[in-house]
């Protein structure tokens, strides 16, 4: 898939573009994105059979420890203050700050491929909080399935007394399905996000490198911060902002060279017609 002069390519590209930039704006909009889109699923609990900390423990996965603590923290003092039920105003206005992060990750995927975005504001914003609720009902999922996959899983294996050897696969195949469904959220995320027509096939190359790419990367960033970065000594109280925020930027970045990865291909295929 890759040589050196692809690699040389891509670079060029990412400075070309200016990838860095936008990934610094990606992290302001998911970070003003990140509260809203937890509230909202928050909201949706009582309606659905997910304990609150499913949730929490799904992003603890890849987050590190003080982004973590943060997260909580803020978010419980959010929710105590917060009033009425889920048709609110208030709700819907918590939905079109939460689609702000994939509205700046569309003008991106735009400049990947040179295209500016001649769709009406409506339908890029409408498709926009689409993606916002399709990636919320995959979330879900994603919580759901576990949960009632185990019940299952134990109730079969036990009639086999094979109980424990189940847990230990078990936690291997969540770590599969996640991966699964993050694979499977990027595609969709490449294949329809950008103002161009393009077949499913040509955004796997960038889905394959973001779900890669961005596992690997934070759960490294949350090794290191984790086990030897001290933002506190340097930043002081705000130490644990610093850090979301470098993880979401590197999030940002990721997802963007995937969306440069499509957009270089898309053109060595038009080049080669």
């Amino acid at each position: 898939m890759f040589s050196k002069n692809i690699f040389k390519q891509l670079w060029h590209r990412i400075q070309e573009d200016d990838l860095p930039g936008l990934a610094a704006q990606l992290a302001y909009y998911f970070l003003l994105s990140m509260f809203p889109l937890l509230i909202f699923l928050f909201t949706l609990l009582p309606y659905l059979p997910i304990p609150h900390h499913d949730i929490l423990e799904a992003i603890s996965r890849y987050a590190p420890e003080e982004a973590m603590a943060m997260i909580e923290k803020n978010l419980a003092t959010v929710l105590e203050k917060r009033s009425g039920g889920l048709l609110s105003i208030g709700i819907i206005g918590t939905i079109w700050s939460a689609s702000n992060g994939i509205n700046a990750l569309v003008r991106a995927f735009n400049k990947a491929y040179n295209v500016k975005e001649s769709r009406p504001f409506i339908v890029a914003r409408g498709m926009a909080i689409l993606f916002t609720f399709g990636m919320i009902t995959v979330f879900i999922v994603a919580l759901v399935l576990p949960v009632f996959g185990k019940a299952i899983g134990l109730f079969l294996f036990s009639q086999f007394g094979l109980s424990e050897q189940f847990l230990a696969v078990w936690a291997a195949l969540r770590w599969i399905v996640s991966t699964v469904i993050l694979f499977g959220i990027f595609t969709v995320l490449y294949w329809v996000a950008p103002n161009v027509r393009m077949k499913c096939k040509s955004a796997v190359p960038g889905a394959i490198f973001a779900t890669v790419g961005w596992t690997v990367v934070s759960l490294l960033f949350s090794f290191y911060v984790n086990n030897f970065g001290n933002y506190t000594a340097t930043y002081g109280s705000i130490g644990a902002i610093i850090i979301l925020m470098i993880w979401l930027f590197l999030t940002g970045l990721i997802i963007i060279i995937g969306g440069e990865i499509n957009a270089f291909y898309s053109e060595k295929a038009k080049e080669n017609c």
